[in-house]
Formats: C-alpha cells, sequence, structure tokens
C-alpha cells in the first residue's frame, strides 16, 4: 500500500501542524536576529572555546581572567565585536536626509494636524451632586 505525501493516516502529523511549527521557527529565528540575540550566542560559543583552551595550560581560575580581561581576544570575539560595530553604523544613519528628497521644500510636516488631534474626555463627577438620602427602609421586592 502507497501512501502520499499528505496522507496523515502514515505519520499521524497533519501537514498543517509541520507548516504552523515551521512557520513559528521562522518567527524565533527572525526575533532572534532582529534582537541581536547572534553576536550573544556566538559570543558566548567564543568564550567557552576560549575557556577550554586556556585551561590546557592554567588553572581554570586563570583561564577565565585570562577570557574576560579583554586583553586576549580570539579570532572569533574579533569578529562578534566588527559585526556589532558595523550594526551600529547601520543603525546610527539619520533616515532625515534622504526623507528631504520626498517632501515639498520650504513646507511644514506634521503626521497628525492639530484638528485631529485626540480629545480627552473625563467621565462627569456625579458623586457629590446628590442630595436626598437613600430611602429607609429599603424597597422590598415584588
Amino acid at each position: 500500500m502507497r501512501h502520499s505525501m499528505f496522507d496523515t493516516r502514515a505519520t499521524g502529523i497533519h501537514p498543517w501542524q509541520v507548516f504552523r511549527r515551521l512557520m513559528k521557527l521562522v518567527v524565533v529565528v527572525a526575533l532572534t536576529l532582529s534582537l541581536g540575540a547572534h553576536w550573544m550566542l556566538l559570543q558566548s560559543v567564543a568564550w567557552v572555546g576560549m575557556v577550554v583552551n586556556y585551561s590546557h595550560d592554567a588553572t581554570l581560575t586563570e583561564a577565565l581572567s585570562k577570557t574576560f580581561d579583554g586583553q586576549h581576544p580570539c579570532k572569533l570575539c574579533k569578529f562578534v565585536q566588527q559585526g556589532k560595530a558595523t550594526e551600529k553604523k547601520q543603525d546610527t544613519k539619520k533616515p532625515t536626509k534622504e526623507l528631504g528628497k520626498f517632501l515639498p521644500a520650504g513646507r511644514a510636516f506634521t503626521l497628525c494636524p492639530p484638528e485631529l488631534q485626540p480629545v480627552i474626555f473625563s467621565a462627569p463627577n456625579y458623586a457629590g451632586l446628590r442630595v436626598e438620602p437613600p430611602p429607609t427602609p429599603p424597597p422590598k421586592r415584588a
């Protein structure tokens, strides 16, 4: 008996489940990259490798201090520093100069004109307006 690729009886997993898991993985990877967590991961790998390499010739305490003193960076540490610096340069570019090409010269530009500013309403304070006391005894149910 031959099963097709989309036959759920063969594996018990529906293709949409695989697709949803794949899309969740794509979102997680995209968020990780956008937050710069890949640099933290690479730096952690570099530190572990440095501790292992330095501990061959010295004690663990000396290897840790040599790893984190900042004076003995490895190739991966230098790569991470260079990558972070490149990202910072790209983030600090001012897009306002490029935006000026599309705006008419000499005119003010506001995102929200004053006539469309939000109006804030406050709830009226009715607590102090009641002058008669509540009925005594309380009314009975019918």
